[in-house]
């Protein structure tokens, strides 16, 4: 596996034919193991045992609908009052995260609309908040 800046994790692995899975507990369903997925599923472990945030209050892999076209998110995390409070893009470690992956992340506020913005790739994390007069990407996520 690929070493990220998160907790050490306790997942599920099996192997399919050739294919290696991991148990999207979520989910609850097996999901390759992709380098981009290995970053989701690591960012949901730490959002839930970190940063305290209700797994009911995750939404992973929805898709919105727009009138020119479809889009899918990788999570959106909900606030205490159920409304949208954060989109997150999860990249590979591979991906740098740029400014085409930030356009991405910001795509998705046309439809919904949330505060706060995150990009991964597992080595870093960079946070948004929308309403910040000047906004700066930092590594500290908000108070949940």
């Amino acid at each position: 596996m690929i070493a990220l800046n998160f907790p050490e994790p306790s997942f599920r692995f099996r192997q399919s034919g050739d294919q290696a899975q991991i148990f999207d507990e979520l989910r609850q369903k097996w999901i390759a193991l992709q380098p981009e997925e290995w970053v989701r599923q690591n960012i949901i472990n730490w959002l839930i045992k970190e940063k305290e945030v209700p797994s009911s209050f995750i939404a992973v892999e929805k898709t919105l609908s727009t009138e020119k076209n479809a889009m899918r998110f990788d999570l959106l995390i909900y606030d205490r009052g159920h409304q949208p409070w954060m989109i997150i893009e999860c990249k590979a470690p591979t991906i740098k995260l740029d400014e085409k992956v930030l356009m991405q992340v910001l795509s998705y506020n046309v439809k919904l609309p949330v505060p706060f913005f995150m990009i991964t790739n597992g080595a870093s994390c960079y946070v948004a908040n929308k309403k910040a007069e000047q906004t700066e990407w930092c590594s500290a996520f908000p108070a949940y």
